[in-house]
C-alpha cells in the first residue's frame, strides 16, 4: 500500500487519484487559514515554485479541526491562499485528520510515517508529511517546523538520496 492507493476531492469538489502523483515527491500538509501558523503558506509555495520541475508536488489539506482554524467553505479558503499568498500547488477539500472521522489518508500518514519522526498523531495544523516517489512516507515534521527547514530533505528525495 501507498499514498497512490487514496483519492480525495480538490477544492474545486472534483475526486483526484493521488496515483496521478506517481512518480512525484510529495509534500502534504494539513492546513489552516486562522492559524499562527498560517504563514507557513509562504514557505510552502516557495518550496513547490523551486522544486516542481524537479518533481515535487505540494499537496495541502485544509482541516478545521484544530480550534475552529478553517471554518470557511473550500471557496473562501482558495480565494484566501491565492490572494494573500499566491498558492499555486493543488487544495483540497476540508478534511479530519485525527479521530473517527479521519480522512483514510491520513490515516494511513500517522500510522506509516518511519522513527524517529513519527509521532502517531496530528498534534496542530501545518503537520507535514514527505513522501517518496514510489509513494512511501519518509518522514514526518511537525507544526510548528518552518517549511525551509525542510529543504535539504526535499533535495535529498529528489536526488535519490536516503533522507534520515
Amino acid at each position: 500500500m501507498s499514498v497512490h492507493d487514496f483519492s480525495a476531492l480538490t477544492i474545486d469538489k472534483q475526486e483526484q487519484s493521488l496515483s496521478d502523483y506517481k512518480g512525484k515527491a510529495l509534500l502534504i500538509v494539513n492546513t489552516a487559514s486562522g492559524c499562527g501558523l498560517t504563514p507557513q503558506y509562504e514557505g510552502l509555495q516557495k518550496l513547490y515554485d523551486t522544486y516542481k520541475e524537479q518533481g515535487l508536488e505540494v499537496l495541502g489539506f485544509p482541516c478545521n479541526q484544530f480550534m475552529g482554524q478553517e471554518p470557511g467553505s473550500e471557496e473562501e479558503i482558495k480565494d484566501f491562499c491565492q490572494v494573500n499568498y499566491s498558492v499555486s500547488f493543488p487544495l483540497f477539500a476540508k478534511v479530519d485528520v485525527k479521530g473517527e472521522d479521519a480522512h483514510p489518508l491520513y490515516r494511513y500518514l500517522v500510522d506509516e510515517a518511519p522513527e524517529p519522526s513519527r509521532t502517531g498523531d496530528i498534534e496542530w495544523n501545518f503537520a507535514k508529511f514527505l513522501v517518496d516517489r514510489d509513494g512511501h512516507v519518509v518522514k514526518q515534521y511537525p507544526s510548528r517546523l518552518d517549511p525551509a527547514e525542510i529543504e535539504q530533505d526535499i533535495q535529498k528525495l529528489l536526488a535519490g538520496e536516503a533522507v534520515s
